[in-house]
């Protein structure tokens, strides 16, 4: 009689999950792979999707397509509503799904920190959809700019507030004022785009808190060489439907808040019965495993972890390097062999500010401004993209943009209940 294989369920489709999966294909184990889409989202290039600069499904590849020569593993699309670790089950909207090991990496969702009217009022760009949105709002500002006669109005519509200096929030910024003051200056010869406000609010002292002073310096200069106003120690308090409203008691009339502050732990899985933390995230062992259930595996933004007392961030290539941890323990789990404590190489930080412009910090050794940094920062994002076809249409799409000035999506799509202000 065969001996029986075990059972592993990966929860999620992002970088952890499928690096997991990609670790544990040549092991003696059947894999499950579940996610309520049946697409890989390269998140990296999201806020070029937003800025028009990208089509959606440049950067969204096919799960099944991933995953097709991977025999052991199988892909069900499917919402996952509820976990029972004890009785080592998954509950999804297609039934049970028990499991002997399990791998979570449901990532993050956007972390408001509870300011008052933030989640209602503002476009937060963490999945597809929301880049798709907040492209479509950002479009449609300047269609409505052009017949509003009321000035004050017209200069509502026609400011966008960032919140948030890190590298989205500096990256989205960029691509943004390069977008009005390039294709849509164009596209809208009766508008005076002077009259756009491109605004960038960090609660910090400075830009990219992350990177080196002297990369820092640069962004800044940056920034402000692209006619995008900076404002530093600038708390929001509060976010209505036409303003935002900072801790000194300023508010800034405005229909666009996009929020790049923070991220936290996916809110679903506080129900689910594992121990949570601070950020609605698990605290995991050295072993990426989840205190009192030995066969959980916690990778990517879900898990909490601490190297030389100090947080891991959350980011892609954290995600990528745990769910191959997780899927090489699992096999020395099953092989009876002593589990090996998670160690992350950190790769380095980078933020690319514009057109020929990118600050890149590698392996935190070397530090780079620039055109070279740019071309870095170019040549990794397409690396790392998943795909001929995407890495084919995404360089064609930069290219377009590079030699013509001109951004190759500028639709207003359809969308549900055709609503494209935040819910």
């Amino acid at each position: 009689m065969p001996e029986k294989r075990h059972q592993v369920v990966i929860v999620g489709a992002g970088f952890g999950d499928l690096w997991a999966a990609r670790s544990l294909r040549d092991s003696p184990v059947d894999v499950l792979l579940l996610d309520r889409n049946n697409y890989h989202t390269f998140f990296p290039l999201l806020y070029q999707v937003a800025a028009a600069e990208l089509e959606p499904e440049n950067i969204a590849n096919p799960v099944r397509s991933i995953l097709r020569n991977f025999k052991n593993v199988r892909f069900s699309m499917t919402e996952v509503r509820g976990l029972d670790p004890t009785g080592k089950v998954v509950e999804t909207s297609g039934g049970s799904v028990p499991y002997d090991y399990l791998i979570l990496a449901t990532g993050s969702t956007t972390n408001y920190f509870g300011v008052p009217g933030a989640a209602q009022h503002s476009f937060p760009l963490r999945t597809l959809e929301e880049g798709i949105a907040l492209r479509n709002h950002i479009l449609g500002c300047f269609e409505r700019a052009i017949h509003e006669p009321d000035s004050d109005r017209r200069g509502s519509l026609l400011t966008f507030v960032i919140v948030g200096g890190g590298p989205t929030g500096v990256e989205f910024a960029g691509a943004l004022s390069e977008l009005v003051q390039g294709p849509l200056k164009k596209d809208f010869p009766t508008l005076d785009v002077r009259q756009v406000r491109v605004m960038l609010l960090e609660a910090s002292g400075g830009l990219l808190s992350v990177l080196p002073e002297r990369l820092r310096r640069y962004a800044a200069k940056r920034v402000g060489r692209m006619r995008i106003e900076v404002r530093l120690e600038a708390t929001v308090s509060s976010v209505s439907p036409e303003a935002v409203h900072l801790a000194g008691g300023d508010s800034i009339a405005t229909e666009t808040v996009v929020w790049t502050g923070g991220v936290r732990g996916d809110d679903q899985v506080a129900s689910w019965g594992l121990p949570m933390g601070q950020g609605n995230r698990i605290a995991v062992q050295p072993t990426l495993q989840a205190p009192g259930f030995p066969e959980t595996y916690v990778v990517g933004d879900l898990a909490s972890l601490t190297e030389d007392g100090k947080p891991l961030p959350m980011v892609a290539p954290l995600a990528v390097q745990q769910g191959v941890a997780a899927a090489r323990n699992i096999g020395r789990q099953i092989s009876g062999k002593p589990l090996e404590p998670f160690r992350y190489r950190n790769l380095g930080t980078m933020a690319v500010i514009g057109r020929n412009a990118a600050v890149a910090h590698l392996f935190n050794r070397w530090a780079f401004t620039g055109f070279f940094a740019w071309v870095i920062w170019l040549g990794i994002h397409l690396f790392k993209l998943i795909g001929f076809r995407n890495r084919f249409l995404v360089v064609t799409g930069w290219a377009w943009d590079y030699v013509f000035f001109e951004r190759v999506m500028r639709l207003i799509l359809p969308t549900e209940g055709g609503d494209m202000r935040p819910r």
